[in-house]
C-alpha cells in the first residue's frame, strides 16, 4: 500500500511516502526538491516518439527475472539532481529534441512521484513533450495518491506501459509483484484519455505462450487510447551487470528470442485484440 504522512521535525515540515518495505523522504518543504537519478541519456531512439532525452530514475520494487538494469533497483542511491539541473542538460541539445522530448524511465520513476510531477510540470511550461515509461506497479486507489497521480497525468503526453505478464500467478513468479494494480493503472490512465504505448517482452518458456499472449491482446482491447504495441524479444545484454554486482542471473541458460518469434508473438496479441473487439 501507498500512504502519505506529513510531520514536523525541528521546525521543518517533511512529507514521506511509505511503499511496502521502502521508506523515503521525498520532499522537504521550503527546500529545493531533488530526485535520485541513475543516469541520463542524450539520444534515446526507442523511448517514445522522435529523439528523446532519457532520465533513468533510481529505485524499483519489481524484480523482473529478465531485468537488464539491476543497478537501478536500490532506492535512495544514485546522483541527486534538481529539476533545473536535468533541464539544463536537456537544453544543451534542445534542437535535437524538437520532434521528441523527455522520457522518464528507470528503475520505476513513479517511486519518486513528487519529483516526477515537478519535472513534468516544468516540461509542460516549456512545451517539452513528456513520456513516462512505467510498470504501473506503484498505483493505488488511495485518494491522496490519486490526487497526486492526476496532477502528474495533467502534464503527461504519453505513457509507455510495460505489462510484464497477463496472468496473475505467473506475474508474481516473473516479477515478485502482483499485477492487479498494474492492470487497474492501465484502465485508470486510459479513462483519463492519456495516450498509451503498450510494451511486452517475450521470454522463451515464460511469456512465449500463445494462451497468455492472446489474453494480453484481449485485455489491451479494453483500452481506448492505445497508440502503439511493442512486442519485444528477450535479450541477454544485461547479464554482465549481474556479474558486476555479484548477483546470479535468474535466467541463465535461456537463449535470446529470435526477432521472427517476436513478430509471431505480436500477431497472437493482435488476434486477441481483434477477436475481443469483434465480440463487443
Amino acid at each position: 500500500m501507498l500512504h502519505f504522512v506529513t510531520f514536523c521535525l525541528k521546525n521543518k515540515t517533511y512529507e514521506m511516502i511509505f511503499y511496502r518495505k521502502y521508506v523515503k523522504i521525498i520532499k522537504k518543504v521550503g527546500e529545493i526538491m531533488k530526485g535520485y537519478i541513475h543516469s541520463l541519456e542524450s539520444c534515446g531512439t526507442v523511448d517514445g516518439p522522435g529523439i528523446r532525452f532519457v532520465v533513468f530514475f533510481q529505485g524499483c520494487p519489481m524484480r523482473c527475472l529478465y531485468c537488464h538494469n539491476p543497478d537501478t533497483w536500490k532506492p535512495n542511491t544514485g546522483t541527486q539532481m534538481t529539476v533545473d539541473e536535468i533541464l539544463k542538460e536537456f537544453n544543451t541539445k534542445k534542437e535535437f529534441y524538437k520532434n521528441g522530448g523527455i522520457t522518464c524511465t528507470g528503475g520505476e520513476p513513479m517511486m519518486q512521484l513528487d519529483f516526477l510531477i515537478e519535472l513534468f510540470e516544468r516540461c509542460r511550461e516549456e512545451n517539452i513533450h513528456t513520456c513516462l515509461d512505467t510498470s504501473g506497479i506503484t498505483f493505488h486507489e488511495n485518494p491522496e495518491y490519486l490526487k497526486k497521480l492526476d496532477r502528474l497525468l495533467a502534464s503527461t503526453n504519453l505513457i509507455m506501459l510495460d505489462i510484464k505478464h497477463i496472468d496473475p500467478e505467473e506475474h508474481k513468479k516473473l516479477t515478485a509483484q502482483p499485477n492487479d494494480m498494474i492492470l487497474k493503472f492501465a484502465k485508470y490512465v486510459d479513462d483519463k484519455g492519456i495516450d498509451l504505448w503498450i510494451r511486452h517482452v517475450v521470454v522463451p518458456t515464460i511469456t512465449q505462450n500463445d494462451e497468455y499472449l492472446y489474453r494480453l491482446g484481449q485485455f489491451i482491447a479494453t483500452l481506448k487510447h492505445v497508440k502503439a504495441l511493442d512486442v519485444l524479444p528477450y535479450h541477454t545484454m544485461g547479464v554482465a551487470k549481474y556479474k558486476n554486482l555479484g548477483i546470479d542471473y535468474p535466467l541463465e541458460g535461456i537463449p535470446p528470442l529470435d526477432k521472427k518469434d517476436a513478430i509471431t508473438a505480436r500477431e497472437v496479441v493482435l488476434k486477441g485484440m481483434k477477436d475481443a473487439l469483434n465480440h463487443k
